[in-house]
């Protein structure tokens, strides 16, 4: 799902950003059975659809490589995982739904191409690139440091890491400094830059001479917020969107506890992808239009836009 590493990323974020840590439906790909967490049901999908009126822009689509013109088609990596950013309204036998799954095919639309996606799941999204499987990935992909020195991205969104508790922990409140988690258990998704940014600070807490917290990964997204729900972890860390709208459905049962770090999301491609200035030009378009606004407020993530689109910008500080 980050929504990979902060100077590695949350994953999917990674994206991180984003492991989408959203099981209120049935969780990546990696979820074969498609079991969703104790107590939760799939969200519906909201009504409207913004990308209906995009079209073809020519000079746009030229920028795209004469083989892609040809073929009219580009291979997607696409982790889903939860709602905003993408997810199952109807069960995984059904097509995704979700911001990034809006974004993408407007983007598309745009180039006059069409997607062929392939559900995978998300740590193995970025190596696939590399290895030339996919064109491009999606699932919330924060820009962190140490991600920009093997994939090029292009913005279309900012998100980043936060973390919840189980709705009635009244212990913790909004989390500013990773000391306030010693002594606890914290649930996270594998390859993310949530399950990067614990790791390469597990010290701070023996500095504080504090006990050191523990982290407990989970592959699929249902299983890290049914852990939550039983008790087994004490907090959870994902993507801002993910879990400030998980809090609004009654069925997960968690409480937000504010954005910790921000970061940059964007398109996945290989190091040096000929594919990243006609996606920078396409969502610059869909942000000229106002399709990438309605696309947004039907999600309910437009505090959130950025202003224009971006090749590889620098991990936020």
């Amino acid at each position: 799902m980050n929504l990979p590493a902060l100077g590695g990323r949350l994953r999917g974020a990674a994206a991180v950003l984003a492991l989408p840590l959203l099981a209120l439906t049935a969780c990546t790909s990696g979820d074969p059975g498609g079991t969703a967490a104790v107590g939760a049901k799939a969200s519906a999908a909201p009504t409207g659809n913004p990308v209906a009126s995009v079209r073809k822009v020519d000079d746009i689509a030229a920028l795209l490589p004469a083989d892609v013109r040809r073929s009219g088609t580009l291979r997607v990596g696409s982790a889903v995982g939860f709602p905003p950013g993408a997810y199952y309204p109807n069960g995984a036998d059904k097509a995704p739904a979700g911001q990034d799954i809006d974004l993408a095919d407007a983007v598309a639309k745009v180039l006059g191409v069409k997607l062929q996606r392939q559900d995978a799941s998300f740590e193995t999204i970025l190596a696939a690139l590399g290895s030339g499987k996919y064109d491009v990935g999606t699932g919330n992909f924060g820009v962190t440091t140490e991600r920009l020195k093997s994939v090029d991205f292009v913005t279309y969104i900012n998100d980043g890491q936060g973390f919840a508790v189980k709705k009635g922990n009244t212990e913790l409140k909004k989390v500013t400094d990773l000391t306030q988690l010693c002594g606890l258990t914290i649930g996270t998704g594998a390859g993310t830059t949530f399950e990067a940014t614990l790791t390469a600070q597990k010290g701070v807490c023996a500095k504080a001479g504090k006990k050191p917290y523990d982290v407990k990964v989970y592959a699929e997204n249902a299983a890290t917020l049914s852990a939550l729900q039983q008790g087994r972890i004490d907090v959870l860390m994902s993507t801002i969107n993910g879990l400030r709208y998980q809090a609004t459905q009654p069925a997960a049962q968690t409480t937000f506890l504010g954005e910790y770090h921000r970061l940059d999301v964007g398109f996945a491609f290989a190091k040096g992808s000929p594919l990243t200035k006609a996606f920078q030009a396409a969502v610059d378009e869909l942000i000229k239009d106002g399709t990438y606004a309605r696309i947004l407020e039907k999600w309910g993530t437009s505090a959130s836009a950025i202003e224009t689109s971006r090749i590889n910008p620098p991990e936020h500080a």
